[in-house]
C-alpha cells in the first residue's frame, strides 16, 4: 500500500491526500514532521520536506511531484484536464497557490500556531504579520477569477480547486479569517470546497487536533 509521509495541517499534505481520497487510491499516512529521520523518509524526500511517498520500491517527494504520479497510476477521475488551456490553467493556479498564497499562509501558520502551541518555541510574529499584510492582493485577485459554477477550471473540480483551497484553510488556524463582506464570492467558494469529504473528514480532524492544543 502507499504510504504518505506527512500530516495534513501541512496545506502541501493535504493537497496530496485530498487528491488521494477523490481518486480513490490506497494509502496510509505514516505521520511525521520534517527533517524526521525516519530511514524511508530520509530516502524519499533528501531535504527532509513533507510532504513524501512511497510506493513500493518507489520514494518521492514535492506534493507536485507526488500528484503527477497518483494522475498517472490512477488517471480517474480526472483531476488534470488535458485540454492544453485548461491543463494550463490549473497548473498556473498550483503555482499561484504553492508560491504565493501557501507562502504568505505558511509564515503565518508557523509563527502563530506551530511554534508557539506545538514546538513550544519562539515565533517570529512579526514575520507574520507581514505575510498578512500580503494576502489582500492574492484574496483580490480568487475573487475576481471564480467562475459562476464555483470550479476555477472546465466548471469542475479539479486540482486548480485543491491547490487554491488547502493554504487558504490554513489562514483561519492562523487567526486571519477571510472577510465575508469582503470577499463574498472567496468565502463561498472555500466553504463549498472544503465541505467536499475528501477535505471535510481532513479539516475535522485537523481542527480536532488544534482544540486540544
Amino acid at each position: 500500500m502507499i504510504q504518505i509521509f506527512g500530516g495534513s495541517l501541512s496545506p502541501f499534505a493535504r493537497k496530496v491526500l485530498v487528491v488521494a481520497i477523490e481518486k480513490g487510491v490506497a494509502f496510509e499516512v505514516k505521520p511525521i514532521a520534517p527533517g524526521s529521520t525516519d530511514p524511508d523518509f530520509v530516502k524519499a524526500s533528501p531535504f527532509g520536506k513533507i510532504p513524501a511517498l512511497k510506493d513500493g520500491d518507489f520514494l518521492i517527494s514535492d506534493s507536485t511531484a507526488i500528484i503527477t504520479y497518483l494522475e498517472a497510476i490512477q488517471p480517474e477521475p480526472n483531476l488534470i484536464p488535458t485540454e492544453p488551456r485548461a491543463r494550463a490553467r490549473t497548473i498556473w493556479f498550483e503555482e499561484f497557490s504553492d508560491t504565493l498564497v501557501g507562502d504568505c499562509a505558511g509564515k503565518m501558520f508557523l509563527n502563530r500556531c506551530v511554534k508557539p502551541k506545538i514546538m513550544k518555541v519562539e515565533a517570529d510574529f512579526a514575520l507574520a504579520d507581514a505575510a498578512e499584510r500580503e494576502i489582500p492582493k492574492h484574496l483580490d485577485y480568487i475573487e475576481s477569477v471564480i467562475p459562476a459554477s464555483g470550479y476555477l477550471v472546465e466548471d469542475r473540480f479539479t486540482l486548480a480547486d485543491i491547490a487554491v483551497a488547502s493554504p487558504l484553510a490554513n489562514l483561519g488556524y492562523a487567526d486571519c479569517p477571510i472577510d465575508a463582506a469582503q470577499y463574498p464570492r472567496v468565502t463561498a467558494y472555500l466553504e463549498a470546497i472544503l465541505a467536499r469529504p475528501s477535505f471535510a473528514g481532513l479539516i475535522a480532524k485537523e481542527k480536532a487536533i488544534l482544540a486540544r492544543l
